[in-house]
């Protein structure tokens, strides 16, 4: 099985004739995605390879029965493209889009829950259920079918550790980029309840990085409600407080985030942490047993 991502899900992808949104709209189609429709306001009636274009999300959703909606619009038209989707009829909204305005996300993402639309992102590389279908930019080619998932806030860093698990015969149930900036849509507890639901996901790898309190406070939820092992890395381990490093969230500010704290924590919980992703692979083979 996998979380939000399914053979049977059908995608629209809002930007489908910008450079990024057209190409990687056909990547995913080579993948298997079922992408039934693409919005660009004004070019409706137009097709890319055949999948129809639409004006707005609605139209699109009505015409499609799309269920998911992923987002390559420039940042700045990206608020109102979010607002568009959330209100369009999907029930799971990705946006790929870098650069997405923190104060803007305050309202995305109060609007998005009062609607109960899961939300992806922004700044994330998407999600990809291996041997189903992928949604966003994440290199099909190094993900393998299999019952681990991957929840992380960096992009790079999930492709190199996906790809140390594929090298170790591990494979992958979903894995998720959930974004680098400081406001996003879902966050790690979101996705590790799903996992912990998931009768064909065995366990966990988390990859965080510095800056915020989420891995510490996912590490609380994880000792009291995660039942499945987990294993986790934390990027940022030399970083100087006060610099930014690579994500928007990803700054020691006040004292906190740092990967000392966010270590810690995870280990506490008893999750085991990885020094530098390559050991992530040899840990989570312990933790399944073998």
């Amino acid at each position: 099985m996998a979380i939000l991502l399914h053979k049977e899900s059908k995608v629209i992808v809002q930007g489908i004739t910008g450079r990024d949104g057209s190409f990687h709209t056909r990547e995913m189609v080579a993948y298997g995605t079922q992408v039934v429709g693409g919005v660009t306001p004004g070019k409706g009636g137009q097709n890319l390879d055949g999948i129809p274009i639409f004006d707005t999300v609605r139209g699109a959703v009505d015409a499609t029965g799309a269920d998911i909606s992923v987002i390559f619009v420039p940042p700045a038209f990206s608020t109102e493209a979010l607002y568009e989707a959330i209100d369009g009829g999907v029930g799971l909204v990705i946006c790929i889009t870098e650069g997405v305005p923190a104060n803007d996300m305050i309202g995305v993402y109060d609007i998005a829950k009062a609607k109960g639309v899961r939300l992806i992102g922004p700044n994330c590389p998407g999600l990809i259920s291996p041997g189903k279908s992928k949604v966003g930019i994440l290199p099909g080619q190094i993900h393998t079918p299999g019952r681990v998932g991957v929840i992380s806030r960096s992009g790079t860093l999930t492709y190199e550790v996906v790809h140390t698990l594929t090298a170790r015969g591990i494979g992958q149930s979903t894995c998720i980029g959930i974004g680098g900036d400081p406001i996003v849509g879902s966050n790690y507890l979101d996705l590790l309840a799903l996992f912990q639901e998931d009768d064909e996901t065995d366990a966990v790898v988390l990859i965080g990085e510095i800056g915020g309190t989420d891995e510490e406070e996912a590490a609380e939820w994880i000792r009291k409600n995660f039942s499945k092992p987990v294993v986790s890395f934390i990027a940022g381990q030399t970083a100087p407080p006060g610099k930014r490093m690579g994500h928007a969230g990803a700054i020691i500010a006040g004292g906190k985030g740092t990967a000392e704290d966010k270590m810690a924590a995870l280990e506490k919980a008893g999750v085991p942490v990885a020094k530098i992703p390559s050991e992530i692979g040899p840990l989570m083979q312990e933790a399944l047993g073998g």
